[in-house]
């Protein structure tokens, strides 16, 4: 499953270059499924819908970091265990019960991300 950020954040931003997706930005920031990843074209979200990799996204949280759920994969493929987590000093890296997925689900998500 994704991970969030929770209400507790401090916005000390040691989580957003820990990322190797690029799905931690900050408050207030629009985001794209292309950023610091190798996609282009048509992407197909958690949803089923789908969008130009390209396209900008109003921000999930104007007031703290935040997780895009469409571009976390636990880091699966990258490391042991989701380094957002591992830094944060005081643990608001949590898992996000709304999104179940199985290692070889995220593990397919990093390989569309990163050909």
């Amino acid at each position: 499953m994704a991970i969030k950020i929770t209400e507790e954040c401090i916005n000390c931003g040691a989580c957003e270059p820990e990322c190797p997706n690029n799905a931690i930005y900050e408050g207030g920031v629009e985001w794209a499924i292309a950023d610091g990843t190798t996609i282009k074209g048509s992407f197909q979200l958690m949803d089923g819908s789908t969008v130009d990799a390209d396209q900008r996204f109003a921000p999930i949280s104007l007031d703290t970091y935040f997780i895009v759920p469409n571009k976390c994969t636990e880091c699966q493929g990258f490391h042991e265990e989701p380094q957002c987590a591992a830094v944060c000093p005081v643990d608001c890296c949590v898992p996000d019960e709304m999104y179940q997925e199985t290692i070889d689900e995220l593990m397919a998500k990093k390989a569309k991300m990163h050909i």
